[in-house]
């Protein structure tokens, strides 16, 4: 944030709760996987259905973020390098490791990282739109080019069908346009949530302002606050550490006792 600013912890919190609920939703798909408990994997596809909504949060308050930023271009790259090194560890270092079916080519990070250098270079030109305007015209777009990835192939929630001619390569999948050979464990396509995360960019102006409702800037929990404020890192680090604390309840409990 810009020094002077005073600190909104509802938006920490609120990315706070984001973030555990994808931990939460991963340890569960971990324990799927490694244990072959069928009652985690089938808590894990029901998740599936709210999973776009607490990730939507969290595109949304990174978008409000950026207009807060001394440098978004410059967050966008770090961000990026890091989606990097996951997209190193889960598709090249893993497999060999025997872990196979986790690769990110891009997710989250990915996603976030584009967005931000985008939305970075387009800050200009934001600023100079009515914030209620650019924030009805995203939500708009965003309604438009939902379903645009390779699984539905269609805009508009299903109305439009896209041609398949765009999706007979894998080269665009950062786009959202890929064929069935392409696997990512996470996947978080440009298209559309560049949309949502333009969307908090534009109401982010009344967190420039300082215009947010008193209670955005009381801190209510700990805990949320400070997962919200090291949510990068704790993003970075909450996989390995998953699977170390699983590794290690499978090889030595699990089998000492089998």
């Amino acid at each position: 944030m810009q020094e002077g600013r005073k600190r909104i912890h509802l938006l920490d919190e609120l990315r706070g709760f984001a973030i555990i609920c994808m931990i939460v939703h991963h340890t569960l798909l971990d324990i799927g996987d490694m244990f072959s408990a069928n009652w985690a994997t089938d808590a894990f596809n029901a998740l599936c259905a709210v999973q776009p909504v607490f990730w939507a949060v969290f595109i949304i308050i990174s978008g409000v973020c950026s207009r807060l930023s001394r440098n978004t271009v410059k967050r966008g790259v770090i961000v990026l390098a890091l989606a990097g090194v996951i997209t190193l560890v889960t598709a090249v270092i893993m497999p060999r490791l025997g872990f196979e079916g986790y690769g990110i080519w891009f997710g989250i990070l990915h996603c976030l990282g584009s967005c931000m250098v985008i939305t970075g270079l387009l800050m200009p030109l934001i600023k100079r739109i009515d914030y209620r305007v650019g924030a009805v015209i995203s939500a708009v777009l965003f309604a438009f080019t939902y379903g645009i990835d390779g699984s539905h192939r269609s805009l508009l929630f299903g109305l439009i069908k896209l041609p398949s001619a765009l999706y007979k390569s894998n080269a665009f999948s950062p786009l959202g346009f890929y064929n069935y050979s392409f696997e990512s464990a996470d996947y978080f396509p440009i298209l559309p949530w560049i949309f949502v995360f333009l969307f908090g960019a534009f109401i982010g102006q009344l967190a420039l302002d300082e215009a947010l409702p008193k209670q955005f800037y009381v801190k209510h929990s700990r805990l949320l606050s400070f997962v919200g404020k090291n949510s990068l890192w704790v993003y970075m680090a909450h996989q390995p550490v998953i699977y170390g604390v699983l590794w290690v309840v499978l090889e030595i409990i699990v089998k000492a006792y089998t």
